[in-house]
């Protein structure tokens, strides 16, 4: 018996030897595999920040370089920073920092206390570039990556459902396009940020945020990154 015999054989078709379209479909059928195989690239796991990420979640806060009330009368810096996060903000009331600074300062704290715990909810699953940023800026907004019913419903395999459960998180209404935004970065991979961030400028005596002009911070962002 010939080698394709015994493998027309094995396949439950006529072991003549002459391999054709009836003993290719009995393979695939008895092998479990349809008429074409794809095979899935494995992700690359990203486990630190990039700068595509830091663009992308600067592009959503805007950035101020002196320090301001918040709309509740919190003072707040750089790219949403309060002294809450152990970096003081005073110091920049009335003293404008440089954009580097305030790039490092960012960096800082999305290394050291947001970071650990985006990877920390997501356990043993590997994510993608754009998987990490979406998940650091979701989590930089609401601070609840650890308990999102969408990040658990990833973990299970329900996509849809965590898709769906991205938009729970929708106040106030303001922040429905940015939850757009990252919602479509973490499922289908669309990037948004082009580095040109909207800088504000604040106006006093009230300290409120006044007038964005369009910057391009990746300069800064590089040699924050150095």
């Amino acid at each position: 018996m010939t080698d394709w015999q015994d493998i027309q054989h094995w396949a439950g078709v006529t072991a003549d030897g002459i391999p054709g379209p009836a003993t290719a479909r009995a393979i695939k059928a008895k092998a479990g595999i349809g008429d074409t195989i794809v095979v899935e690239a494995p992700v690359e796991a990203h486990t630190d920040l990039t700068a595509r990420a830091v663009l992308e979640i600067a592009e959503h806060e805007g950035v101020v370089l002196e320090a301001y009330k918040d709309s509740v009368g919190v003072w707040t810096w750089g790219v949403g920073v309060t002294s809450n996060s152990g970096h003081s903000v005073s110091r920049y009331r009335d003293n404008p920092s440089t954009m580097t600074n305030a790039m490092a300062v960012y960096i800082w704290l999305l290394r050291e206390k947001y970071l650990p715990a985006v990877l920390w909810a997501f356990k043993d699953r590997p994510l993608a570039e754009h998987e990490l940023a979406a998940a650091l800026s979701f989590h930089w907004n609401t601070g609840a990556i650890g308990r999102a019913d969408w990040v658990k419903k990833v973990l299970a395999g329900d996509t849809e459902g965590a898709r769906a459960s991205f938009m729970n998180w929708r106040s106030p209404a303001e922040i429905i396009p940015r939850r757009r935004a990252e919602r479509d970065l973490f499922f289908d991979g669309k990037w948004t940020s082009d580095g040109i961030v909207p800088v504000y400028g604040v106006a006093k005596p009230s300290y409120s945020p006044r007038g964005a002009t369009l910057v391009d911070i990746r300069p800064a962002l590089a040699e924050a990154l150095r």
